[in-house]
C-alpha cells in the first residue's frame, strides 16, 4: 500500500474513531465526573491494593491442553470429584477468562466434576492458528463451537455434561449444538445460559442513542483492524487511559453501587489482558451471531437462561427471547445485576446452578450418559 493511501486509511481510522470516543465519552460522562475529585496516583495506589485484595482468580485445577482442528493449543483446568456423575463445563465470554466463574468453582468444588476452559487468545490459550499468518480470518461462533467440542474430547471424553456458558460462553455453547447434535443428544444433561443472546444482537443500544451507535458498527472492524496492526501504540494507550477504561468497565459489566470494588478491579485485570489484535479478530463474529435455530437441540432438556436484569451488553430480553424458545426452561432475572452478574450476584447464580443441576441428576448420581436425550432419542 503506497504512502498516501495507508494516510487515508489511517484518516478514515483517525475519524471513526474519533466517533466512537464521542460514544466512549457520553458513556463515561458520569465517571469522568467522579474522578475529578481524587488523584490519578492515588487511583493507580488504590489499584494496586485491590489487585493484592481477595483471592479472585486463585482457584486452580488440574490443568490441561486441547488441540483445536486448527492447531490453536485451548487450555483447561479440571477440578476432580471421585464418583461424580457430571461433569460440569464451563466456557467464559469475550475479553474475560475461566476466572470468570470463580465464585462458582467455589461453590461446586468438592460437589461435582468440573472443567473451565479458555477461549482461543484469551487467558492461558494461544492465539488462534487460524488468525495468524498470511492467510489469517476472522474468529466466528461456530469455529469457538468446534474448539468447546475439541475440550470436551479431551477433558471430559465420557459420561453425561451440563453446559454452562455466559455471554459469548452461550454463543459457543449453540454454535456446539448446531454442529454436533448427536453429542447433546447422547450425552448433554443440562444447559445454563447465563446473559448471553441467540442473535439480534445489532438492536443493541448499550444504553447509548441507537443511531449513533449503528454509525459506529459500520465503521468499528476497520478500526479494529486497523488499532490491531499498531497493537503496541494501543497498549500504551490503554494504559494511559486506564482511569476512563476502569468506569467503563464497570459501567459495563455492573450495576450495583454496592459491588465489591475488588471484584470491579478482578473483571478490569481480565478484559485489559485480552490483547487488542484478538479483540480485533474476535468483533465480527458478533455481528453475524445467529444461533436461533439452534435452541431446538436443547428443547428436551433441564435448561437454564438467567441474566441481570440491568445488563447493557446482552440484555435481558435476549435471554427472555431464548426462554421463549424452551417452554420448560427455568428464566431467572436477577435484579440489580448488570452483564457479569456470576460475579456481581454470585448467590443467585449458584443457588440457580444448583437448581439445574439437581435437575440434571448431577448431584445424586441419577444421570445415566444418555439421560439427557429427548422422549424416544434414547
Amino acid at each position: 500500500m503506497g504512502e498516501g493511501s495507508a494516510g487515508s486509511g489511517w484518516r478514515r481510522a483517525g475519524f471513526a474513531g474519533a466517533a466512537l470516543g464521542v460514544l466512549a465519552a457520553g458513556a463515561a460522562a458520569g465517571v469522568a465526573v467522579e474522578r475529578l475529585t481524587v488523584g490519578r496516583s492515588v487511583r493507580r495506589k488504590a489499584r494496586l491494593a485491590l489487585d493484592a485484595t481477595g483471592p479472585y482468580g486463585t482457584l486452580r485445577g488440574t490443568p490441561g491442553r486441547a488441540l483445536a482442528d486448527d492447531g490453536t493449543a485451548l487450555a483447561y483446568e479440571v477440578d476432580e470429584v471421585g464418583g461424580s456423575p457430571v461433569t460440569v463445563v464451563f466456557s467464559h465470554g469475550f475479553c474475560l477468562g475461566q476466572d470468570s466463574w470463580h465464585y462458582q468453582r467455589a461453590a461446586l468444588r468438592g460437589r461435582v466434576r468440573t472443567v473451565f476452559w479458555d477461549q482461543r487468545g484469551h487467558g492461558r490459550s494461544a492465539r488462534g492458528a487460524s488468525q495468524t499468518g498470511p492467510d489469517a480470518v476472522p474468529v466466528t461462533i461456530d469455529r469457538l463451537g468446534r474448539d468447546l467440542r475439541a475440550v470436551i474430547d479431551a477433558a471430559a471424553p465420557e459420561g453425561p455434561l451440563v453446559l454452562v456458558g455466559h455471554s459469548m460462553g452461550g454463543m459457543t455453547v449453540m454454535a456446539l449444538a448446531e454442529r454436533y447434535p448427536e453429542l447433546v443428544r447422547d450425552r448433554v444433561a443440562g444447559v445454563a445460559l447465563v446473559g448471553t443472546s441467540s442473535g439480534r444482537l445489532e438492536e443493541v443500544s448499550y444504553g447509548l442513542p441507537l443511531s449513533g451507535v449503528n454509525a459506529v458498527r459500520r465503521v468499528l472492524p476497520g478500526v479494529l483492524r486497523a488499532l490491531g496492526s499498531q497493537a503496541e501504540l494501543v497498549e500504551r494507550g490503554r494504559r494511559a487511559t486506564a482511569d476512563l477504561f476502569a468506569g467503563l468497565v464497570k459501567k459495563y459489566s455492573f450495576a450495583s453501587p454496592d459491588v465489591d470494588p475488588a471484584v470491579v478491579r478482578f473483571a478490569e485485570r481480565m478484559i485489559e489482558s485480552t490483547p487488542v489484535d484478538v479483540v480485533a479478530e474476535f468483533y465480527p463474529a458478533f455481528g453475524e451471531h445467529d444461533k436461533r435455530l439452534a435452541l431446538a437441540a436443547f428443547r428436551d432438556l433441564p435448561v437454564l437462561a438467567l441474566a441481570g436484569d440491568r445488563d447493557l451488553v446482552t440484555p435481558a430480553s435476549h435471554t427472555e427471547a431464548i426462554a421463549a424458545e424452551l417452554p420448560g426452561a427455568d428464566l431467572v432475572v436477577v435484579p440489580d445485576a448488570g452483564h457479569l452478574v456470576m460475579l456481581e450476584r454470585p448467590e443467585a447464580v449458584d443457588e440457580a446452578l444448583a437448581g439445574l443441576l439437581a435437575r440434571a441428576g448431577a448431584e445424586t448420581g441419577a444421570v445415566a450418559p444418555g439421560a439427557g436425550a429427548g422422549p424416544g432419542n434414547g
